[in-house]
């Protein structure tokens, strides 16, 4: 999730220096088909590994390639590596070498990751292995856990480079074991490697790691030798097709710059077209997958949708001239248009809106403004409005809970044994609760002429202009999500002002917090999504039918 953007732009350094490279996902992750892990196991990985290289000989016409691994990829090269014979050289970054401790730092992290989302006790998920809403196939735990990569016996490459973490000396000697073992060994520093693996919203490259790493495959031998194949051609782009889906990766809009995914259904399409926007930098599979569980659920359903990347984040390389924070900036509304406008061309030109948090608010301002635009679905939006000369990355640090979450949480028997046992920032917590306190005693105060303020003014305007366009509003909240302090200053606890505005429904999902990790809390979301589809594709194409018909035709006949 964090190092999408780091594979794009390793790769788009390689082929400045005129390397062609491959990256892919394996089985039961990122877009790829789900189900081959619960009968190979880690095997399902090595064997997509081994079929990627053979794969990026035919693209590029190379007869020796390089391995570069990342963390437990680490070990997926190493069980591939005897499959390998044309690898010239193996990359290993931050390498995972011993599965059972990897497993247990992975545990350790989840409930980290866990409490920072507010989740209970009983919202976590607890068999097997998983992070971030993202679960690791059983047969695939059971095999890393006996994954131990000192000890292995022959070294899966002549020329390995191992770039190591600072903190840890499992990485040091892991280069000397390779070293014991006959390689030759090249050792760079991972520096900043804590910042991007940390949190997707927060994720940092440092360049001089992708500069090093592409200096280190830029002098090979094999990287000197031109090519002694003949480049093959890519062919068609074919569906990949899975129960009741078909999905195709697709590039669109100036340059053919963004990157995404057209998910379809195999039987009768009906209903709008669904563009799901990406929250923050998440990639477009979403948090823990789960826009891709959504597109294939509705796929199943009859509906299509469109997920992908907006520049500068996942796949989709910058603007050329846009600052590198993109978030909440007119540059993603842009995006939002060239996605509109690739549907519209491929025929699919009755569109619904969806998002979550930032996804949810770049969907909101474009409806405002792009008629095609017929529905929106907006889960945990913060702002309805960006007020001018705001700081994002200060409005990011600062995204904390909401006080009914603080009061929530309190309450918990777990909340009270960390705090006991010195795990709570309880400083941290009180100056969060105290400004959140006088955010509400000043929202009170200014209560009454909310709506004459410049910035209320500009949330009425929105939201009567999508009221007089017709166009149906579903807002998806969890239960003291920090964005409800703004609903609730406008519209009032549960949404009891928003009696004038038909067009706008309020949803409520309890117990659930800002992603929508528990299961329950996506079905909600996908519920709301699946219906307004269906409610507004009909619709929308009876009237497009009718102004046809109403119009007269080229010889003057109505």
């Amino acid at each position: 999730m964090c190092t999408r953007k780091f594979w794009r732009l390793l790769s788009e350094k390689l082929s400045d220096r005129g390397m062609a490279s491959l990256r892919f996902d394996y089985p039961d992750t990122g877009d790829a088909l789900d189900g081959a892990c619960e009968l190979q196991g880690l095997s399902a990985w090595t064997q997509s590994l081994v079929q990627a290289a053979a794969e990026l000989r035919r693209l590029s016409g190379c007869s020796k390639i390089v391995i570069i691994s990342q963390g437990l990829g680490a070990v997926v090269a190493s069980e591939a590596a005897p499959f390998l014979a044309d690898a010239e050289a193996l990359a290993f970054l931050a390498p995972v070498t011993s599965g059972r401790m990897y497993l247990r730092e992975l545990a350790l992290w989840s409930r980290v990751v866990d409490e920072n989302l507010g989740l209970a006790e009983e919202q976590r998920h607890r068999e097997g292995v998983s992070i971030a809403s993202m679960v690791m196939p059983a047969a695939v735990a059971e095999e890393v856990r006996k994954a131990d990569l000192l000890k292995l016996q022959s070294v899966p490459a002549c020329r390995c480079l191992v770039v190591e973490r600072a903190d840890r000396p499992a990485d040091k000697a892991f280069a000397e074991h390779l070293q014991t073992l006959g390689a030759n060994v090249t050792r760079q520093a991972f520096d900043g490697y804590e910042r991007l693996v940390s949190n997707p919203l927060a994720a940092k490259v440092l360049p001089s790691v992708v500069e090093n790493l592409v200096g280190w495959i830029a002098v090979l031998p094999c990287a000197q030798k031109p090519l002694s194949g003949t480049p093959g051609l890519p062919g068609p782009v074919l569906p990949l097709v899975g129960e009741g889906f078909c999905e195709t990766p697709v590039h669109f809009g100036q340059y053919r710059r963004l990157s995404g995914v057209l998910c379809e259904t195999q039987g009768a399409r009906q209903g709008a077209t669904v563009v799901f926007v990406s929250s923050a930098y998440d990639r477009h599979c979403g948090w823990g997958r789960s826009t891709l569980h959504l597109a294939r659920e509705l796929a199943r359903s009859g509906i299509t949708s469109l997920r992908f990347d907006t520049a500068n984040a996942g796949d989709s390389p910058p603007r050329p001239g846009e600052p590198e924070q993109v978030l909440y900036g007119s540059g993603q509304s842009l995006d939002l248009q060239e996605a509109i406008n690739f549907l519209e061309a491929s025929g699919m030109p009755s569109v619904i809106a969806a998002g979550r948090c930032s996804g949810a608010y770049l969907a909101m301002q474009c409806a405002e403004t792009d008629a095609r635009i017929a529905g929106i679905v907006a889960v945990n939006i913060a702002t309805f409005r960006w007020k001018t000369g705001r700081s994002v990355e200060e409005a990011v640090q600062n995204a904390g809970r909401s006080l009914g979450e603080y009061g929530a949480r309190a309450l918990r028997l777990e909340t009270v044994k960390r705090i006991l046992r010195g795990e709570v920032n309880i400083v941290s917590a009180l100056s969060h609760i105290g400004k959140s306190l006088l955010g509400r005693i000043r929202n009170r105060a200014l209560g009454v002429v909310r709506f004459w303020l410049p910035h209320g003014r500009s949330v009425q305007a929105l939201f009567r202009h999508l009221q007089a366009e017709n166009k149906p509003v579903a807002l998806l909240y969890s239960e003291n999500d920090y964005g409800l302090e703004e609903f609730d200053y406008y519209f009032g606890q549960g949404g009891g002002r928003l009696a004038g505005f038909e067009n706008v429904s309020v949803t409520m999902i309890p117990s659930a917090d800002h992603n929508l990790t528990p299961a329950y809390a996506r079905e909600t979301y996908l519920s709301a999504v699946r219906h307004m589809a269906l409610q507004i594709g009909p619709a929308k194409q009876a009237v497009e039918q009718q102004a046809a018909a109403d119009r007269p035709d080229m010889l003057g006949n109505s």
